[in-house]
């Protein structure tokens, strides 16, 4: 019989709606039930694509034993970290305070007030490599809840008092000296062999990219830039990189890129596309073009649901097997290919006899460009026909908010910039599905949807901040007034519900708004991990809202959000990337170009617009008249579109000839 879970919207959520264990989702009747029946919570937190999730819901959560154990003795909660991020974010913090690292499944037992006294990852049926079985630990729980009374409040009250310490966070301003420190904190940690940052795992350092390619803009300087480009030229050849049908997988477990883990997650496409869109207009670079290109393309093809927006990931199993669906042995080659065009891939593509994987079997690396490229493409043609006959990975349909914002962005600028209409019509239609089906009658945002029907997940500040910055990049693109109407309209609400007061001993925003659902503490975390921190987010947003409009209260807003996570920015640049690329943006101005004008005249004059590299440039082309503050007394010239660049509202001489606004990157793609 199916469990409550069986109404969620949450695909994660849905597939353990068939276990025995009488799951709950996160709220307000699980705490209260749990308060009536004086037992704990045991609160399991993962999402779709997560392997050892999977493992664990196997091993345990299938099992009608421990389901029966579960039942009796606790209320259990299933959470989706994706859609709950503010679940997920305090409790995370509790794991890592508790038992010095996180990861997921996250298990965590809390009072039935939601205060955490264990905390744990993942817990085999049996106890293996000094791990505890699960059903241990579950006893053990019960033991200290039922004859330690004492020990639960003690800990609990400790663990919430530290989570509930407000960082303050704050520091100066970051100016030129402190960018340029941040520059050579990631150059400390640059593998300067295989490109990115740090060891083994290696994750693609997106943001990063892009505060690198900002910094070398203002600085002229070749090392800085070639830290981004060698990093992307080292992930694009390597096989984390789906040689065959575009897109980037999750990480590599090796430090040369070679092996990923396989799932494919749409807001590192997201932001990989815009990054290395960016450093294409910077360098030229034919492969970070053509990798462009693929992964629009992917996600256009893979991830794009029927309602408009994009799915969240796709697994990285195939039929319980990790990377099934991608890797290949020399004679899966030939069999598709034949001998000779078998063992020619199989050299362009380092697929060896003893392998690069497991069983013999070898990720796709493409470390040289192919002596024949007409050759290339038709094996590449021929390896995809046959390889959409294997059974693909599921896909996580969830759409989430921040990461369709994040699509957004990245499409709109690529429509223009290549000149590519398709790229562009789907930003406008993911970016509408934000507008109307993750948006309620108040104007707020929804975090979540699932075949066009929202949660009631509200959305939290990286939300806010991605799909603002969405909406003014859909502006940019279409000249339609109403996309500002929107993205001012979220703004003011994260002015309103997510400010931390005055009072509060530190300044910037919350990630949860003051009227939401409360948690034991109010979750502000500054790092920009695998998404855009949503105080980075929101300063982004910010920042592109204040050229636009000229309104001083939204460049404050950014340089407030900046300044209180520049102790992190800093200290720790690899985890402040986005952070560190508005603080680019606020030190250039940033640049507010205005394209007046129609036809094909005023689109050349906008892709060289959007070449423009200086950092945090903010594009908007539209007619005369455009009822946008950027575009007050603006005309064309002599009769011409024409192109204002301006910063602080103080404009140069308007340009009609595209080749005048400068920049590398203004010839056609």
């Amino acid at each position: 019989m199916a469990n409550r879970l069986s109404r969620a919207t949450s695909p994660y959520l849905l597939q353990h709606a068939e276990n025995p264990v009488d799951w709950h989702e996160w709220g307000d009747e699980a705490l209260a039930l749990a308060a009536e029946r004086d037992v704990p919570v045991l609160l399991s937190v993962g999402y779709a694509a997560c392997h050892w999730c999977h493992v664990m819901a196997h091993e345990s959560f299938e099992d009608e034993e421990t389901a029966a154990y579960l039942n009796e003795h606790f209320v259990p909660v299933k959470v989706d970290r994706e859609e709950r991020p503010d679940v997920d974010a305090v409790y995370m913090r509790a794991t890592t305070a508790m038992t010095g690292q996180g990861g997921w499944p996250m298990t965590v037992v809390l009072t039935p007030g939601g205060d955490p006294f264990f905390a744990g990852t993942y817990f085999p049926p049996e106890p293996r490599h000094g791990m505890p079985a699960f059903r241990q630990v579950l006893e053990a729980v019960v033991d200290v809840w039922e004859n330690r009374r004492g020990d639960v409040d003690r800990i609990s009250a400790e663990v919430v008092a530290h989570l509930g310490a407000l960082e303050a966070g704050d520091g100066p301003p970051l100016d030129a000296d402190a960018l340029d420190q941040a520059v050579r904190g990631l150059a400390a940690q640059y593998d300067a062999v295989r490109g990115g940052f740090g060891g083994a795992p290696k994750f693609p350092p997106s943001m990063c990219l892009e505060f690198l390619l900002r910094a070398a803009d203002r600085t002229r300087s070749a090392d800085t830039l070639a830290m981004a480009e060698h990093t992307c030229e080292a992930m694009a050849r390597g096989g984390m990189y789906d040689q065959l049908g575009g897109g980037f997988a999750r990480y590599s477990v090796d430090a040369g890129w070679v092996v990923p883990h396989f799932e494919k997650m749409l807001y590192d496409n997201a932001l990989l596309l815009r990054a290395y869109l960016h450093l294409w207009r910077q360098t030229g670079s034919e492969l970070a073009l053509r990798v462009v290109r693929e992964t629009a393309d992917f996600l256009l093809t893979e991830l794009a649901t029927a309602e408009g927006g994009f799915a969240s990931a796709l697994d990285a199993d195939t039929d319980g097997v990790e990377g099934a669906y991608y890797v290949w042995t020399p004679q899966q080659l030939v069999d598709v290919l034949g001998e000779a065009d078998g063992a020619w891939a199989a050299q362009l593509l380092a697929v060896t006899a003893e392998g690069t994987f497991e069983h013999g079997a070898s990720t796709l690396q493409r470390r040289e460009e192919p002596d024949d490229l007409e050759r290339w493409a038709s094996v590449r043609d021929r390896l995809r026909t046959a390889r959409a006959t294997r059974t693909p990975p599921a896909r996580d349909e969830k759409v989430v908010a921040a990461w369709n914002g994040l699509a957004v962005t990245a499409l709109a600028e690529a429509g223009v910039l290549l000149d590519e209409p398709e790229y562009r019509d789907a930003a406008v239609v993911a970016a509408t599905l934000l507008a109307t089906v993750h948006t309620d009658p108040r104007g707020r945002l929804l975090r979540t949807s699932r075949d066009g029907v929202a949660s009631t997940n509200a959305g939290v500040l990286d939300d806010y901040g991605c799909v603002a910055e969405a909406y003014l990049a859909v502006l940019g693109t279409t000249g339609d007034a109403v996309w500002l109407d929107r993205a001012l309209g979220l703004l003011d609400a994260v002015l309103e519900h997510f400010r931390v007061p005055d009072d509060a001993g530190a300044s910037g925003f919350f990630d949860t708004a003051d009227d939401t659902q409360r948690l034991v503490v109010r979750p502000r975390d500054l790092a920009d991990n695998a998404t855009p921190s949503g105080t980075s987010s929101a300063a982004a947003a910010f920042l592109a809202a204040a050229a636009i409009t000229g309104e001083e209260r939204f460049r404050t807003a950014a340089e407030v959000a900046v300044r209180s996570a520049s102790a992190l920015a800093t200290g720790s640049p690899r985890f402040a990337g986005w952070t560190l690329a508005v603080a680019e943006g606020l030190l250039a101005g940033p640049l507010e170009v205005a394209v007046v004008g129609e036809g094909e005249d005023a689109a050349r004059l906008h892709r060289a617009a959007l070449g423009l590299t200086s950092p945090g440039a903010v594009v908007v082309a539209g007619p005369v008249g455009t009822p946008v503050p950027l575009f007050a007394y603006k005309d064309l010239v002599g009769g011409l579109p024409a192109a204002y660049v301006c910063r602080g509202f103080a404009c140069e001489r308007p340009v009609t000839d595209p080749a005048a606004l400068g920049g590398p990157a203004n010839a056609e793609p």
